[in-house]
């Protein structure tokens, strides 16, 4: 499902690197023909899910899951889109409450939500013993309040790991992230942009609205200075 996910994204944000690696579609012979395999990978899901759990009795949690999980994703993937169309800067849609949303449904319900409620459904029972006989503890949580809390706690750690993210898209070493962030090119509605909304006086949106979302690496430098100049950086440690 990830890599669906990610072979998709890098299309859509014309980026270079993922994990160290060119982007598949990068690849010389790939090209656009990248959207079909990935597609594949998401049809593939559905029939490794059928080929190895069609006869377990939480193989329609899992369809369900899974389904529900792209769905999510793809909300959040256009209401990303929708905040930052290319060659469109708008700061007016740069809010706090804008970038909790997209990172809700692009980031958080799949990459932390997705494994951990798979795992709940496929618990094994086991036996135990209760009034001298052995019996079979029932298998798999699938309760509503117990994956409400799973739910609400995962989403805190999911946007926890997006602004960690953001940050390392241009304060991280690409070594060590395994990419070169283009964030700031992209016109991305990020945690860093968002953060100098808050901050910035009328002067420096002004910097902000005229190099944001260019391609230009001195407009980007210009975008990277003001960051530091509001001390972005201290702001993540401490949000940390």
């Amino acid at each position: 499902l990830q890599a669906f996910f990610l072979v998709s994204d890098d299309i859509m944000d014309s980026s270079l690197t993922r994990r160290g690696q060119i982007c598949w579609y990068q690849k010389p012979g790939i090209g656009l023909d990248a959207i079909n395999d990935a597609l594949l990978l998401e049809a593939s899901i559905y029939r490794l899910l059928k080929f190895y759990c069609r006869e377990q009795p939480y193989y329609l949690n899992l369809l369900e899951l899974f389904l529900q999980s792209s769905y999510q994703t793809e909300i959040g993937q256009t209401l990303d889109l929708m905040t930052a169309p290319q060659g469109h800067v708008d700061l007016g849609r740069y809010t706090e409450k804008r970038y909790k949303s997209i990172v809700k449904y692009k980031t958080a319900f799949y990459s932390f939500y997705l494994p951990i409620a798979a795992a709940m459904y496929m618990l094994p029972g086991e036996d135990v013993w209760s009034c001298c006989l052995p019996c079979l503890l029932q298998a798999g949580i699938d309760g509503e309040k117990e994956h409400a809390n799973a739910l609400k706690i995962l989403m805190e750690m999911g946007e926890f790991f997006q602004v960690q993210d953001d940050y390392l898209d241009l304060f991280g070493d690409p070594s060590v992230t395994g990419k070169v962030g283009t964030d700031i090119q992209d016109n991305k509605c990020s945690w860093l942009v968002v953060q100098c909304l808050l901050r910035a006086s009328p002067q420096q949106r002004q910097i902000l609205e005229e190099n944001y979302g260019q391609k230009d690496p001195e407009k980007v430098a210009r975008v990277k200075a003001l960051y530091e100049a509001l001390d972005l950086q201290s702001a993540f440690f401490k949000y940390e």
